[in-house]
């Protein structure tokens, strides 16, 4: 069960989530986020979650991946929300966090009340829509807020039409 959405208060405005990843789709899901951010007056939000899994070493070893897996996080970021900035002029919220990506997900979606929608997108590849996707119908790995899901052969175009 989720908390409370406090969108509909004074001072409150929707949130837009939407998971910055290496994926060729995750480009897809940014810009369906931000015009439908631009659309409602809402705050996009951009999330990356490190995966710990990759930290299993020495701990010297172990600091030096965890500081390139930070750096690269921050970087991924940086680029989608300069994207943002100059295509839509606004400032999305940018977090990064450290764990099992659909669990720091609920958490985040926990913590902030404002955050309305999650906005994934699919691949369109052999290997399917992508596990995040894949999770949204899976057994108990649904997100507690609604998902809005974005093939990733969607242009420009169609996305701006749809949002």
């Amino acid at each position: 069960m989720v908390s409370k959405r406090l969108v509909r208060e004074a001072g409150h405005r929707r949130k837009f989530l939407a998971i910055i990843d290496d994926t060729p789709e995750c480009e897809r899901a940014v810009a369906y986020a931000s015009m439908r951010m631009q659309s409602t007056n809402g705050v996009l939000v951009l999330l990356y979650v490190i995966e710990p899994d990759d930290f299993q070493h020495w701990l010297g070893v172990e600091k030096i991946m965890r500081e390139e897996a930070a750096a690269t996080a921050n970087a991924a970021l940086d680029s989608y929300a300069n994207k943002v900035r100059q295509k839509f002029g606004i400032e999305p919220e940018l977090v990064v966090r450290e764990g099992k990506k659909v669990e720091e997900i609920h958490k985040l979606i926990e913590e902030d009340q404002d955050i309305s929608i999650l906005v994934l997108a699919a691949g369109s590849g052999k290997e399917g829509p992508g596990p995040l996707v894949a999770s949204v119908v899976g057994k108990g790995a649904a997100f507690p807020i609604p998902v809005t899901v974005i093939p990733q052969t969607l242009s420009d175009e169609d996305i701006e039409s749809l949002a």
